[in-house]
């Protein structure tokens, strides 16, 4: 009965491990962001023509909108297992990393197979070493080099800015970037810069750049840098709104860190608790705990209570995270 529940775990663990890492249940709204832009760039028509500006919190808010429905769609998007390799920084090949995988799964295997011998078991450690730890480790080093990009990507753009308003060509204000920015802004923006010398049009290499770095901020920069290779314009005024925006965010981002931390420190000793008040009791009276552990009842309400655990964890997580 122990070891059917033990693999059962396994399993669920796995199979929630795949969906968080491959389910992404949102939909897009195209067309409102396609009138966002068209906004954008009619302002920025209207002031090659007239010579009259437009209202900056109006374009701000704008800008912002428009934030919202590209992130909305870049959550829409299926990542395949390259594309997630590309975005965590790893160097990998897909079958590098599918190679290393069942390496894993089969240490994993033949390590419980030495501790215990249990043919289920070993399948389930095999099973969760295999698809379960090298996704959630995928999935881990992803969002890492993401979060970085973020916090590093504004000063970038305000280099462009800068580079842009004394007169520099973009391709310039690039190279600047690769040259002496932080990683993982500093590769990304190489990137582009090969792909320049391979023949690639700006346009082309930034909307690269969007698809490795599957963020709003990523696609925006994208949309912006294709207007005005296409239009022309004030590229220098629409990255300042940009980078504008994108300094708000980190600083909203910031606040809402500092008030749900109390949130979060309550909501870890409220998941603590049970396994410190039941290693306590374990460690006074061994006896006492043992029935949960040696009776087919007690392994039931074991099982129910990290299933019931889990779940007020999870939704925890969800109400103390949000989304700017």
């Amino acid at each position: 009965m122990d070891k059917q529940i033990v693999v059962v775990a396994l399993i669920v663990i796995t199979v929630a491990g795949l969906m968080y890492a491959f389910v992404y249940p949102y939909l897009s709204g195209d067309i409102k962001a396609q009138k966002r832009q068209a906004a954008l760039t009619g302002g920025s028509s209207d002031r090659a023509g007239a010579g009259k500006g437009v209202d900056p919190a109006k374009r701000r808010k704008l800008i912002t909108e428009s934030l919202k429905e590209v992130e909305e769609r870049n959550k829409k998007k299926r990542l395949d297992l390259e594309q997630r390799i590309t975005q965590a920084g790893l160097t990998w090949t897909k079958q590098m990393f599918l190679i290393g995988s069942v390496a894993f799964g089969l240490l994993v295997a033949f390590l419980l197979f030495v501790v215990n011998g249990d043919l289920l078991i070993v399948a389930g450690g095999a099973i969760v070493g295999m698809f379960g730890v090298p996704n959630w480790l995928l999935s881990f080093l992803r969002k890492r080099r993401i979060a970085k990009f973020i916090d590093a990507f504004p000063g970038a753009i305000d280099i462009i800015i800068r580079g842009v308003k004394a007169g520099l060509p973009v391709a310039d204000c690039f190279r600047v970037i690769a040259a002496e920015s932080q990683e993982p802004v500093r590769s990304e923006f190489r990137r582009i810069i090969e792909s320049q010398t391979i023949g690639m049009s700006i346009g082309e290499a930034v909307e690269r750049f969007a698809e490795r770095v599957p963020v709003s901020e990523a696609s925006f920069f994208s949309i912006v840098i294709n207007i005005q290779q296409k239009s022309g314009g004030n590229l220098s005024e629409a990255l300042g709104n940009l980078s504008r925006v994108l300094r708000d965010r980190k600083k909203m981002k910031g606040k809402i860190k500092a008030m749900s931390s109390e949130a979060k420190a309550s909501a870890y000793i409220i998941g603590s608790l049970p396994f410190l008040v039941g290693g306590s009791v374990y460690l006074t009276t061994p006896s006492y705990m043992m029935v949960l552990f040696t009776t087919d009842i007690g392994k039931v309400i074991v099982a129910c209570g990290l299933i019931w655990m889990t779940i007020g964890v999870l939704m925890m997580r969800k109400m103390i995270n949000f989304d700017i």
